[in-house]
């Protein structure tokens, strides 16, 4: 079997809005490592990662404290030898300081480059705003400035596509020499006012982003998810879950922590003929270095 029918598996372990007073997502350190190995032992390679403020009662709240990121990123590859840490940078409006300085600190292998904006909005049964409505903006202005600091801390980015035309302008940053190499895409679906989590999309985004690029599916949501991730599976590409994307297995069941999850998708791997990379396979795959980076110290 070559390395590309193999899945990479990514787990997105604790997300941005996710409240520990509701749901089992891990906040400190030794949390986000006792999830790390759950998801490690069940097929996943790769951990996306959020950063929560670590004072008592403000675990629901991000944090973009350098000295958080590092000891969480650390606490992580000591629990999972060999795990890819791949790091959040989404923040709403103009200053964004906060995750650049989080890259530079933990130099991760890699970190989400939001490739373009997004009215965020959802619409409750009562036809009241969810929240109130907002834009996420990522401008190319500010997409080049992730982009300029992950050259610099040696890291990939994968870039975050929310709906079909921010899939076109990832070919536009290589075109216009804001990106050099193929991309690594990662297809954002089931946010509300984004693209839905619809299965038949998925061609369309394919013949959308450059010939031999890696790609993945992110699906939010709850039974629709599932058919995204098996088609994904059948269709070659990468494979992500975890407790920031969903709470739920196809059977309706909720989920005590993200190995479930993971073990789902390897599941979909397999039944589509392929196997789960290991982190080695994985760095191989993406074109990392080929071994996992030591743990920093201040």
């Amino acid at each position: 079997m070559t390395h590309s029918d193999k899945a990479i598996i990514t787990c997105s372990i604790t997300g941005v809005l996710t409240d520990p007073g509701q749901h089992h997502v891990p906040v400190t350190p030794a949390e986000l490592a006792a999830e790390a190995r759950r998801a490690y032992d069940a097929g996943a390679s790769v951990v996306h990662v959020h950063f929560r403020q670590q004072s008592p009662g403000k675990g629901h709240l991000p944090s973009w404290d350098p000295a958080v990121a590092l000891a969480c990123t650390e606490a992580m590859r000591e629990a999972c030898p060999g795990l890819i840490i791949n790091q959040t940078t989404g923040v709403v409006g103009p200053d964004y300081q906060g995750p650049l300085d989080c890259l530079r600190a933990t130099r991760p292998e890699m970190a989400a480059c939001n490739a373009g904006s997004l009215n965020y909005l959802k619409v409750r049964s009562n036809g009241q705003w969810a929240w109130p409505p907002m834009m996420f903006d990522n401008p190319p202005a500010k997409v080049q400035d992730f982009l300029d600091v992950m050259r610099e801390t040696g890291t990939l980015p994968e870039f975050e596509c929310f709906d079909v035309g921010i899939v076109r302008c990832v070919e536009m940053y290589v075109q216009t020499g804001m990106y050099s190499g193929l991309p690594e895409y990662n297809f954002v679906m089931g946010v509300e006012s984004g693209m839905p989590a619809d299965p038949d999309l998925l061609p369309i985004l394919l013949k959308l982003k450059l010939p031999g690029a890696q790609w993945q599916s992110t699906v939010i949501g709850r039974a629709e998810i599932w058919p995204v991730h098996r088609r994904t599976a059948e269709l070659g590409g990468h494979l992500r879950s975890g407790l920031e994307d969903t709470f739920y297995l196809p059977t309706g069941e909720k989920v005590p922590s993200n190995g479930p999850l993971i073990e789902q998708l390897a599941r979909y791997a397999r039944e589509a003929g392929r196997e789960v990379a290991t982190p080695a396979e994985a760095r191989q795959m993406l074109g990392l270095a080929a071994s996992a980076p030591l743990a920093v110290s201040n």
